[in-house]
């Protein structure tokens, strides 16, 4: 167990954890942000025009400051990007500075939820689905190894997953006051 004021998401692109989130920082009185929509609130452009501008690799170091500032608070709930954990220093930061909640998501689910999303940069060219397999062969085992709590995707509204989310938060986290 991870005793702390706050919570983080991962998880890989579709799993919920903006969706999800949201209500989960309303339910337990946190403040919350999401990572790219914090980065294109900074730079007054969509993520997607910041990787054409800058590419992944300007993005992911926009990403890394951002997280730095954001996880630096406490009583926040914040949903990273899915790539977010790519960057050794950023599992650093998640796990030493908040309880770490995984979202899960099989192929299936990222393809239904993610079929009519056209503005994530990352899945706008080739095989969707041979896209998010190589996503998550990356990224998975970085997930685990972060992951305080891990919550499996369910096919489910987002009100029956944030619920369930919360009885398991509740059996596994260690709250501490923000102060």
């Amino acid at each position: 167990m991870n005793p702390s004021c706050n919570l983080f998401i991962v998880g890989p692109t579709g799993a919920g954890k903006t969706s999800i989130g949201r209500r989960l920082a309303e339910h337990y009185g946190l403040n919350f942000l999401d990572l790219d929509q914090e980065i294109e609130r900074q730079c007054g452009v969509p993520v997607s025009a910041v990787f054409e501008i800058e590419g992944e690799a300007g993005f992911r170091r926009r990403e890394s400051a951002l997280l730095d500032e954001c996880s630096r608070q406490r009583g926040v709930l914040v949903a990273t990007g899915a790539g977010a954990v790519l960057d050794p220093a950023n599992r650093q930061l998640l796990m030493e500075r908040g309880f770490v909640l995984w979202l899960q998501a099989t192929l299936e689910q990222q393809l239904e939820r993610l079929a009519h999303d056209k503005q994530r940069p990352l899945l706008a060219s080739g095989d969707r689905a041979e896209r998010l397999c190589a996503m998550a062969q990356a990224r998975t085992p970085l997930y685990r190894d972060i992951a305080d709590l891990a919550i499996p995707g369910e096919h489910e509204h987002v009100h029956a997953a944030s619920a369930r989310s919360i009885l398991l938060i509740d059996q596994h986290w260690q709250r501490q006051q923000a102060a």
